[in-house]
């Protein structure tokens, strides 16, 4: 396993509020469940984290880089996968590393909470779909609903929240074909306005979060399993590269 070093810049970024959120079994679970019937080959995770859902990825891939710009994760990310080889930790941004990927040499990306960090996101998909062989796949999960924008999005250094069809025109317009997509847990849209758009809230609480994975996820899940939801706090897609 490689480790590279990440740009000085993001040097002061805090794991405080994604190790609040790593112990969310039933939302990754869920997450991960959309997501599996589309992971192989050759993978890369964008915004690897404390390597939390590439521990539930990794199994499923031949080979996998983590791409992660905040030094102390990529720490974390070396000091976990380090008897891995065929784990590649790299310590970049998504702007940078992905300019270093050939032509159609990928089969998977993942962006898990990563599109709605970037301020040219239409830039990243159409090289997104360079790098990807024909038949890979894009797997994307995003916050959704900009009227949810909040002063939590504005902390963690989101540019915004997507609407469905704005996010499937971007889709089609970098050279992808829209596999599925849908709106995403229907029931976290009132606790998140409540508590963040409308209560200014600028962070995680590990133990209302923790509650709402154990209590209201099965729920939601169980209502999403009968009929996708007209609208939801996240959005995830699957998109393939054809040509």
């Amino acid at each position: 396993m490689n480790q590279n070093r990440a740009p000085d810049e993001y040097r002061e970024y805090y794991s405080q509020d994604l190790e609040s959120l790593s112990d969310l079994p039933n939302y990754q679970q869920w997450i991960m469940d959309n997501f599996l019937p589309y992971i192989g080959g050759h993978g890369v995770e964008f915004g690897a984290g404390m390597g939390t859902f590439s521990k539930l990825i990794l199994p499923h891939l031949d080979k996998m880089d983590l791409v992660e710009p905040s030094p102390n994760l990529v720490i974390q990310l070396h000091n976990q996968f380090q008897d891995n080889r065929v784990v590649q930790v790299i310590g970049d941004t998504v702007e940078n590393y992905i300019h270093t990927l050939k032509d159609r040499s990928i089969d998977t990306i993942v962006f898990i909470n990563v599109l709605e960090h970037i301020k040219d996101d239409a830039n990243i998909l159409r090289h997104s779909s360079r790098t990807l062989r024909s038949g890979g796949h894009l797997l994307l999960f995003v916050p959704a609903l900009p009227f949810l924008f909040s002063n939590l999005d504005r902390v963690l250094g989101h540019y915004r929240r997507y609407l469905i069809k704005e996010l499937h025109y971007a889709i089609q317009k970098a050279g992808f074909e829209l596999v599925c997509s849908r709106y995403f847990d229907l029931l976290g849209i009132l606790p998140w306005w409540l508590i963040n758009t409308i209560g200014g809230k600028r962070d995680f609480n590990q133990a209302q979060a923790r509650l709402y994975d154990r209590v209201g996820i099965p729920v939601t899940r169980f209502i999403e399993s009968i009929a996708a939801p007209p609208v939801g706090k996240n959005i995830i897609l699957v998109a393939r590269r054809n040509l």
